[in-house]
């Protein structure tokens, strides 16, 4: 999670507008918009996404990597800890 304030704003502020890109998502397939359309709203859900998993994964190592006091062994476990999430985050 976030620790500072504006951090988190943010990271509500993408996750509200990824809301909207779904109910929309939802509104086209419920009112038998074309499919192009709809591929065209997955297209942006899905940068939306990205664009927040990139932010968080920004946040994540300034929070925890940057201004954290850790031992060679903590630090060990958080650069394992993500690189699994950059892992799953090029998937």
């Amino acid at each position: 999670m976030p620790h500072l304030p504006e951090d988190k704003k943010r990271i509500l502020t993408r996750v509200r507008r990824i809301r909207g890109q779904v109910e929309a998502l939802e509104r086209a397939l419920e009112g038998g918009e074309p499919c192009s359309a709809m591929l065209q709203q997955i297209a942006a859900v899905r940068g939306a996404a990205n664009g927040l998993m990139g932010e968080m994964l920004e946040i994540h190592l300034k929070d925890e990597l940057v201004s954290g006091d850790t031992t060679p062994e903590q630090r060990g476990a958080q650069m394992a800890e993500i690189g699994h999430l950059i892992r799953a985050y090029l998937k």
